[in-house]
């Protein structure tokens, strides 16, 4: 996902180009996923600001049964990124001293592919479950409840509970 905006940086303040993204991308952990969306650049006074609507998906284990499953992703990215050459002159322009400032490199190109992961770290549910009712785990033998019930006996009720049960069965 790497973008040149050598054209956008020597346009006036304001000026904007939008972009449908649509590939393949690898995050850094091996696995390839694909990542859709529009993407707007707009030039401002410090760089380029990235705005955008995208979507992925992130492979995500199940916090009730533990099986691993495929979670859609959609992101909404906000980002500056700022120049590390002047477009005009060539010369190297200072460094930031903002922390996780992203920056355009000196081929006047945007990757944004970690800005893209960040995103999508932070979309991902606290929780994740493969389906909404996800029947979970026995806890007593561990089996997987949404393959089918498990052998173990019913448990018996605490004996202080007794007569709270009975009023249900009437």
């Amino acid at each position: 996902m790497q973008i040149n905006v050598a054209g956008l940086l020597k346009e006036p303040i304001g000026s904007v180009r939008t972009i449908q993204i649509d590939e393949e991308v690898d995050f850094g952990d091996g696995k390839v996923r694909w990542v859709k969306g529009e993407v707007r650049f707009m030039r401002t006074q410090r760089g380029i600001l990235v705005e955008g609507e995208i979507k992925t998906e992130a492979d995500l284990t199940c916090s009730r049964c533990l099986e691993p499953f495929s979670c859609p992703v959609a992101i909404k990215i906000e980002e500056e990124y700022l120049p590390t050459i002047d477009i005009l002159t060539g010369e190297r322009l200072p460094v930031s001293e903002e922390p996780g400032t992203f920056t355009i490199d000196e081929r006047h190109v945007i990757d944004l592919t970690e800005a893209v992961r960040q995103y999508a770290l932070l979309a991902i549910p606290m929780k994740p479950l493969c389906q909404a009712d996800c029947a979970g785990l026995c806890p007593a033998c561990g089996q997987n409840l949404n393959r089918g019930a498990c052998c173990c006996p019913a448990q018996e009720i605490d004996p202080r509970w007794i007569k709270l049960q009975k009023l249900l069965e009437k």
